[in-house]
């Protein structure tokens, strides 16, 4: 089973609010205004997806993703 957390780093918390309401978004999401989650994965800019196997390894994808990117992502056969 995978989880999903979504990380916003820029823009003002209203910003952020209608992000996740006009996008309908069900997954738990925080802000990263101090860029801390961003600085540990090398993310330079947005959007970018990591994906974090149980054992602490990482993959990080730069861009856009479309849904067979998360199957994969779900199904365990990304990293």
């Amino acid at each position: 089973m995978a989880d999903f957390v979504g990380v916003a780093w820029t823009g003002s918390d209203e910003d952020f609010q209608e992000f996740v309401d006009k996008y309908e978004l069900s997954f738990p999401t925080i802000s990263d205004d101090a860029a801390n989650i961003y600085n540990r994965f090398g993310i330079p800019t947005q959007p970018a997806l990591v994906v974090i196997d149980p054992n602490g390894e990482y993959e990080t994808l730069f861009g856009a993703v479309d849904e067979s990117i998360f199957d994969m992502v779900i199904e365990g056969s990304l990293t």
